[in-house]
């Protein structure tokens, strides 16, 4: 049981070391990078921490893994979907079906009936 618990502790205190890294990276990173090209201001470490988690919060990054899993399920899904729709298409229909998206991508009406 003593085990678990320093195992524990020592996820915890590496995920904070890792964040507190991450964040001296995107410090370091802005602070190269961005005041030479687009001519911000240099930033602080609790600034970059800011920046780092304000884009967790509006963009839900970190996902490991490939991503979130309802992202995953739903690629699953739509793959099934099309795997089993399109079997039963005969070389004509799906020609045709190509060439509709093709047309609708192209145009930017997505939305439209043929």
């Amino acid at each position: 049981m003593r085990n678990f618990k320093v195992k524990i502790a020592l996820f915890i205190l590496g995920g904070i070391a890792m964040f507190f890294a991450v964040t001296g990276i995107v410090m370091w990173l802005w602070n190269l990078l961005l005041p030479e090209i687009v001519g911000v201001k240099i930033i602080s470490f609790w600034q970059a921490m800011g920046i780092l988690v304000l884009s967790k919060i509006l963009f839900g990054g970190f996902g490991g893994k490939g991503g979130n899993g309802w992202k995953r399920k739903g690629k699953e899904k739509f793959r099934r979907w099309t795997d089993n729709h399109c079997s039963s298409m005969s070389d004509e229909e799906k020609e045709r079906l190509k060439e509709m998206w093709k047309k609708r991508c192209e145009s930017g009406n997505f939305f439209r009936r043929d």
